[in-house]
């Protein structure tokens, strides 16, 4: 059935960043906020965007993802006519098997199932960002220009505009240069990763990419300087709300205290924009005679006999008398002993802290992660 448009969610990396979160599951799987996954969010958006169809790729440590996300039915996406779709890397009739071996690559091997429902566009996103936004907004706007390509472009500070894909535009937003990480950039505006694509021009310039051997295969470093090479309108789309990459312990941190202390900037409880996910069937929480939470977010099924302050605190997790979690992220299933300290930490699914036991250090700046039991 024939889509306006459809997204793909590039959920294959590594993550290598997260150290032992993601030793055994993709990064887009990692808990996040108490009950949610990283994927959540853009499959959320997706979904609060009217968008009904969504290719997810994946790849690395796959198989707790696809699970999750087959069917859709925690996003509302298992309706007639819509759905999410798993999408590995295959072997396929006339060519051997191999594994993605970039972002456009990705998209390439999925062109049959992009052509099945004939969109008119096609979004490209990645899994592994914390974020609201209407993707039906940024569609409008590339309408309006009669673009070839639309792209997401958050203003960072100067200083920090070194580190990201900066996007150079003119006073009307068109995107006239690209710069990969400039040691002095133009302007502020960086690239986050989300495009909108003409499909019948990107289709072509995926398989011509595809054929060149000295390619790297990737969005940023060969599709998009190709389009400016050939004079293709590419425009710009400013984001101006809440975004983080939490592509490391210390960003995974800082954006579970967001939850906290920039709370109006994402609201997981905002009906109009809701961020749905996987409800776990946990008993209500249960806060003890010698529990005290202050300014903490604390999931179903916990038990609570300590004191929680600063937290974000995940299912299941058990927290015994007199123990101190300050500053910290627990996520679930883990076990805190009596009388036990944690400060500035994030703590690995399933970890058990030794009553008495002292983790992290309040004075750091390092967040320090616990992956293995503590005695």
């Amino acid at each position: 059935m024939k889509q306006q448009m459809l997204a793909m969610i590039l959920a294959g990396g590594r993550g290598t960043r997260l150290e032992a979160l993601t030793k055994k599951v993709a990064k887009p799987a990692v808990h996040f906020g108490g009950k949610y996954r990283i994927i959540d969010f853009p499959l959320s958006n997706c979904a609060n965007s009217g968008i009904n169809i969504v290719g997810v790729l994946t790849q690395y440590e796959s198989i707790q993802l696809n699970s999750y996300v087959a069917g859709g039915g925690h996003w509302g996406l298992d309706a007639k006519d819509s759905g999410v779709f798993v999408l590995p890397p295959r072997e396929k009739a006339d060519t051997e098997f191999n594994v993605y071996r970039g972002t456009a690559d990705a998209i390439t091997q999925n062109i049959d199932f992009i052509d099945s429902y004939d969109p008119e566009y096609v979004l490209i996103l990645s899994g592994d960002h914390i974020y609201k936004m209407n993707y039906a907004k940024m569609l409008a706007h590339h309408k309006e220009n009669n673009a070839d390509c639309t792209i997401a472009v958050l203003p960072v500070p100067m200083k920090e505009a070194s580190r990201f894909g900066i996007m150079n535009t003119d006073e009307n937003g068109q995107i006239i240069e690209f710069e990969e990480k400039p040691k002095e950039p133009k302007s502020n505006l960086a690239s986050m990763g989300i495009y909108i694509f003409n499909w019948k021009l990107l289709r072509k310039l995926l398989n011509d990419d595809d054929k060149n051997p000295d390619s790297h295969h990737d969005f940023g470093k060969d599709i998009i300087p190709t389009m400016l090479n050939d004079g293709k309108r590419l425009w710009s789309w400013r984001f101006e709300g809440y975004w983080k990459d939490v592509g490391t312990i210390s960003s995974l941190w800082e954006a579970n205290m967001d939850l906290l202390y920039r709370s109006k900037e994402l609201d997981l409880q905002d009906q109009s924009w809701k961020i749905y996910t996987q409800d776990k069937s946990a008993v209500p929480q249960y806060v003890g005679d010698h529990g005290d939470i202050i300014n903490s977010f604390i999931d179903q099924g916990c038990v609570i006999d300590g004191k929680v302050d600063g937290s974000v605190v995940s299912t299941n997790v058990k927290i015994g008398k007199d123990a101190l979690v300050k500053d910290s992220v627990v996520l679930p299933d883990c076990q805190i002993g009596e009388g036990a300290v944690l400060h500035r930490v994030i703590v690995a699914n399933g970890i058990k802290i030794a009553p008495n036991a002292v983790v992290g250090d309040p004075n750091s700046e390092l967040i320090e992660l616990v992956s293995k039991n503590v005695r």
